[in-house]
């Protein structure tokens, strides 16, 4: 079995990715720098840069769509979910934990949205961007743990009790 953390940027997908995988004994795999070995670029930035935002959301998908892994804690991007072909293949992988947080708590987080290789509409909000991808991290969840916790072990307990593992 695979569980695969899907959520906002600064959500926490990869500290508290990592804690869930020590406490079950599984791996840890950052989807991003795959897509940024995939396509040659030194950073998520760059590959958003040479292949725009519609390249990227495709890119990112066909990555997604090649993993095969067991016993992992996957942290795909923030917009892994926005192309079916890359959710539909995390949901084949294992349960998906949507880490819910709030507006407010990711703009306390998030101080470098422009350069962390997010895909943005040009003159786009943080609010306008949540919007949007709320709908998706819903729809795709297997189930849903607020992320508003102080540590992301206490995260990562809440994970487990919502999987019952």
């Amino acid at each position: 079995m695979n569980i695969t953390l899907i959520g906002m940027p600064g959500s926490g997908k990869s500290s508290v990715g990592r804690v869930l995988a020590r406490r079950l004994g599984y791996s840890f795999l950052d989807v991003d720098p795959l897509i940024v070995e995939a396509y040659g670029k030194a950073s998520l930035q760059e590959v958003l840069e040479s292949l725009g935002n519609e390249g990227f959301l495709d890119a990112e998908a066909e990555v997604i769509s090649t993993l095969s892994c067991e016993n992992t804690v996957l942290s795909p991007g923030g917009s892994a979910v926005l192309r079916e072909k890359g959710a539909m293949r995390l949901k084949e992988l294992g349960p998906v934990v949507y880490l819910r947080l709030p507006c407010p708590a990711l703009e306390k987080r998030l101080w470098n949205l422009e350069s962390r290789g997010v895909p943005l509409a040009p003159g786009q909000t943080l609010e306008q961007l949540y919007a949007l991808r709320i709908p998706f991290y819903e729809r795709y969840a297997d189930v849903t743990v607020d992320a508003d916790q102080p540590r992301a072990r206490d995260t990562a307990e809440k994970i487990l009790a919502a999987l019952e593992l």
